[in-house]
């Protein structure tokens, strides 16, 4: 992910806010190339509708001005109609400069309640299983 000059503080540290930012394009990014992006104002895959119930981040070194930061991702848990991921926002360097845990509940998007995921969107998950 680019760190782009408007993510920085009057300090020229990335703001505490953006950090959320750089762990949501990551996903974004990565679901957009499996299919499951918001084009033209409709889901790639019904999939795509989730609701964030859980964010907690954790900073650990700040990230000073712009450049190229990285987001690993991590799926933990991969319920019926839940998934939790682990992130951790490093630097060239393999620094850690953040981590947390994200949690997502796929929604129907015609109701908002929660439905089970389609297997092809498990499979998915899997892949950034750690186990």
């Amino acid at each position: 992910m680019f760190v782009h000059f408007d993510d920085l503080d009057s300090m020229g540290m990335v703001h505490n806010t953006r950090y959320g930012v750089l762990v949501e394009r990551a996903l974004t990014l990565f679901w957009d190339s499996h299919g499951y992006g918001f084009g033209n104002g409709k889901l790639g895959h019904p999939d795509a509708s989730v609701g964030v119930a859980e964010f907690a981040i954790s900073y650990k070194a700040p990230i000073i001005g712009t450049g190229t930061v990285y987001v690993h991702l991590t799926v933990d848990h991969i319920g019926s109609t839940s998934v939790g991921y682990t992130f951790r926002v490093l630097s060239a360097e393999g620094a850690v400069h953040a981590e947390g845990r994200r949690v997502h509940i796929r929604l129907d998007p015609a109701t908002f309640r929660p439905t089970p995921w389609a297997e092809e969107t498990r499979a998915i998950y899997k892949t950034l299983s750690a186990g």
